[in-house]
């Protein structure tokens, strides 16, 4: 189990349900506070800087009216042949996204920051993960999205839900796949001095 020193605020810039089960699993205690920004990619981005530059941006967010606080926050995207895959608009297009990403590799980016206004602190990271998915027919898909699991999620599945059974192979951090390299978030809070 880990613990923050004493007189550290911690604050997850994030309404992700994974993220803050993977914190809370690790033992830190946090407050949640969900940040409202734009994450389209800029034209000319790469997923990696736009991983980053979100992260930073959620933190930031949240770090000007909780100066004293530390903030924490990720984002996670899935790249196919060089291009974001994001949250699918609806049924349709997630069976369309899971059409693609069947039988193949995909990147799964996981970029996070943390941000402390008062000490002027800005640390960001990004991490990469490779994901095989299983060969999928047409009515697999279709049977996995009337579940609802896909529809809030980038690539269009879960792997730490029903998901989990499409996956065959994860070349990396799989929490990172999950929404939080937690290991990665970890050892950065230990060089910032944050753990006990």
């Amino acid at each position: 189990m880990f613990k923050l020193r004493s007189g550290i605020e911690l604050i997850l810039a994030s309404a992700s349900p994974r993220r803050l089960e993977l914190l809370t699993g690790a033992g830190l205690k946090f407050k949640v506070i969900a940040p409202d920004v734009d994450e389209s990619q800029l034209p000319g981005e790469s997923p990696q800087q736009m991983t980053e530059r979100l992260a930073l941006l959620k933190a930031g967010s949240i770090a000007e009216a909780n100066r004293s606080a530390w903030i924490l926050a990720a984002d996670t995207i899935v790249v196919l042949d060089g291009e974001v895959l994001g949250k699918p608009s609806g049924p349709k297009e997630a069976e369309e996204m899971l059409s693609r990403i069947q039988g193949r590799y995909h990147t799964v980016i996981g970029g996070f920051a943390i941000v402390n206004a008062s000490s002027n602190v800005s640390h960001a990271e990004v991490h990469s993960s490779r994901v095989k998915m299983a060969a999928l027919t047409p009515e697999m898909a279709a049977r996995y999205v009337k579940t609802g699991e896909p529809l809030d999620k980038a690539g269009s599945y879960a792997i730490q839900g029903i998901g989990a059974g499409l996956v065959e192979e994860v070349q990396g951090s799989y929490t990172n796949v999950v929404g939080l390299n937690l290991s990665a978030v970890l050892a950065a809070f230990k060089r910032l001095e944050l753990l006990n």
